[in-house]
């Protein structure tokens, strides 16, 4: 395949001409604060793929997929396994931390001793904080270092359970306890081990394949451009691809964002179009909006289109999925959010600091509903008409297309346009 001219399925301008680009792989994102229902479009997109991959993040994610009336839940591995023939890619993230270290950071917090922000930010409390921290102060033992050499990967151990010791003074930890439950997994997981970059670049390059990614969270949660402080700890947006699994971006090829049909978020922070009221409580009902990870209830409003087109400019989404449009079937009519006012100057982007997020006064079109259910539809023209409407409003205002509605839980309530 040519990496010259046009390249206009998959987004892109015209390419410079070099070497053999290789296999794209295709990109399923979150447009939102997460829960979307990526695992829902991966599964779909995953029936026909060679390789489905985990490209950031840990198990603080939870993604649900309805099949044949079975839900799972998938936190770590990728939402594609449930295909039998595919293989499943974790990429760059795994960093080993000390177990209890979380724990006593929350412990010192309750306390009022430490300086642990895990717990004020309202986080999933799987210690996904403590273990990016490690890797960001290159402290943290990864699984290469488990593999290799099991007594110079234990020093390493005993001096970071020292250093944690010293910085939590109760902290208790079974470090020989510890080292031989690390030392049993050992073969369990050499067989399961390749070294990342070396293995996408053949899957890359080798006999075409049909190669899906499937990113964590969302990318108002990413670590550079989310809500900060109330974001997760790795970059959720399409740059976390690359330096996830090790690859090109010329190798990326379609980029779908996954849009609730409405907004939730889990945990504090900022959220401009929320309803703290009947319409919240009832999207949040109707919604069944409770967190696949921390069991905790989300927060519900109108769908903000002002923070969807600020993960379109940093991911370049070629189409978008469309999710949950049937927990809308009951309104009489439907608010959108579609610009921002701060002290009444509109506001030509997306604030990035949380003070001004908080001042924002969302300017809302009103589209009226379609009081109809939506749930047996399976093709676009069997939606109501102002359903329909509902649907090219959203394309109209963010300039890309819509190729999947889901209107249910299960793999054939996703309806695809094209």
């Amino acid at each position: 395949m040519s990496a010259g001219g046009s390249d206009a399925a998959h987004g892109g301008g015209p390419r410079v001409s070099g070497p053999n680009v290789g296999n794209r792989v295709d990109v399923v994102l979150g447009a939102q604060w997460g829960d979307e229902g990526k695992g829902k479009v991966v599964d779909l997109l995953a029936q026909d793929a060679d390789m489905v991959c985990r490209c950031q993040g840990g198990n603080n994610a939870g993604h649900t997929v309805v099949v044949d009336s079975v839900e799972y839940d998938f936190h770590l591995l990728p939402s594609g396994i449930i295909n039998p023939s595919v293989t499943a890619f974790i990429g760059n993230g795994v960093v080993i931390h000390l177990p209890g270290l979380f724990e006593e950071a929350e412990k010192n917090e309750k306390k009022g001793k430490g300086q642990s922000v895990v717990i004020v930010l309202g986080t999933t409390k799987k210690g996904i904080g403590p273990v990016y921290s490690a890797k960001a102060a290159r402290s943290g033992l990864r699984i290469c270092d488990l593999l290799s050499d099991f007594e110079e990967f234990s020093e390493r151990y005993k001096v970071l359970a020292q250093q944690y010791k010293s910085m939590y003074p109760t902290l208790e930890i079974d470090i020989d306890g510890e080292l031989e439950k690390l030392k049993a997994y050992v073969d369990r997981i050499k067989p399961m081990v390749q070294d990342g970059v070396y293995y996408m670049y053949e899957a890359l390059h080798g006999r075409p394949k049909k190669i899906l990614v499937e990113g964590a969270n969302a990318a108002l949660l990413d670590i550079d451009f989310g809500t900060y402080p109330f974001v997760t700890s790795s970059n959720c947006t399409v740059g976390g691809v690359c330096t996830g699994l090790g690859m090109p971006p010329q190798n990326v090829g379609e980029v779908y964002g996954v849009v609730k049909a409405y907004t939730t978020r889990v945990g504090i922070g900022a959220f401009p179009s929320e309803q703290d009221n009947e319409i919240g409580d009832l999207l949040q009902t109707r919604g069944k909006e409770v967190g696949v990870t921390t069991g905790r209830k989300r927060r519900c409003g109108w769908l903000d289109l002002v923070l969807v087109k600020y993960a379109h400019m940093i991911n370049g989404f070629t189409a978008l999925a469309l999710t949950k449009l049937d927990i809308l079937d009951v309104f009489e009519e439907i608010k959108v959010g579609v610009a921002y006012k701060v002290d009444e100057e509109l506001v030509p982007y997306f604030p990035a600091n949380q003070e001004v997020l908080h001042k924002v006064e969302v300017q809302y079109e009103t589209l009226p509903g379609w009081k109809s259910d939506t749930s047996t539809a399976r093709t676009f023209e069997e939606l109501p008409e102002n359903a329909q409407k509902y649907v090219r409003f959203i394309e109209d205002q963010l300039g890309v297309p819509v190729k999947w509605i889901g209107v249910g839980k299960s793999r054939e309530s996703m309806i695809q346009l094209f």
